[in-house]
């Protein structure tokens, strides 16, 4: 029960830390998480709509976009800001009482949160401005955020260590990463894709979480092709893969051999 206490001192620390460092250095602090992603979903609204004239589901551009982009976001910054961890809070891990573990949760805490906050006020934002009244289901758009952001977990906790051994991985995973954002169903429907694209696209698993969460926003989208739990297997794999890889390298890690 003590080192239960005691990690949990040690990971609240550790979130005002990277609270203090991420947010309290930069102009405005925590109104660039939220200006980042509305100058996104802004920029391909403009972009979009000069193109079509209604989008691919419902009337709202803004709502539409930010249904692709929001349970993107949960994944990519979650999977960069894990990434980062043991080079960020090294020369903490001399202490035995904090632990790479520690700073993990405490930077997925953190993440979450931040992106949990800039997502329900952008839809909100959204959802006001445009005059939309939307039923939408919350517990499915939680579950699919919450899937995102468990792969984002496992993912960037695998880089932890697969970027410290191998660097060429770090430069090729970049490359396969960059494009992902185009192909996992951000500004279309990957349901409306014709065969074999539509097969082809559904083996990453960022297009059912999109799929998950648009659906829980557009009542008449049915999402052919969603496989829920396909995504979990995909994501927990993920999470144990890179617990199981931090395990075996916390020693090189507290001796910074890694």
């Amino acid at each position: 029960m003590k080192l239960i206490q005691q990690h949990l001192r040690v990971t609240a620390a550790l979130i005002v830390r990277e609270m203090s460092t991420r947010f309290g250095s930069k102009p405005g602090g925590y109104l660039w998480a939220i200006f980042d992603p509305v100058a996104h979903v802004g920029m391909m609204t403009v972009i979009f709509q000069a193109i079509a004239r209604t989008p691919a589901l419902g009337l709202s551009f803004p709502l539409f976009f930010a249904s692709g982009y929001l349970p993107f976001a949960f994944y990519q910054r979650m999977s960069s800001f894990m990434a980062g961890t043991v080079k960020a809070n090294k020369a903490l891990f001399s202490y035995p009482i904090v632990s790479p573990f520690d700073a993990i949760v405490s930077r997925f805490i953190l993440q979450l949160m931040t992106d949990t906050l800039v997502t329900i006020l952008i839809l909100v934002m959204i959802l006001e401005l445009s005059g939309v009244a939307q039923a939408m289901d919350i517990a499915g758009m939680i579950e699919a955020a919450g899937a995102a952001a468990l792969l984002g977990l496992g993912m960037g906790t695998i880089n932890i260590v697969m970027f410290a051994r191998f660097p060429l991985y770090e430069q090729i995973f970049g490359i396969i990463n960059r494009p992902l954002f185009m192909v996992s169903g951000v500004f279309f429907l990957p349901d409306s894709l014709p065969h074999p694209f539509r097969d082809f696209i559904l083996y990453n698993p960022l297009v059912h979480i999109i799929m998950w969460f648009r659906a829980s926003i557009y009542p008449e989208y049915r999402a052919y092709g969603l496989d829920k739990g396909y995504v979990i297997e995909f994501a927990l794999v993920c999470a144990v893969a890179g617990l199981a890889l931090l395990t075996t390298s916390t020693r090189e890690i507290r001796e910074d051999r890694l």
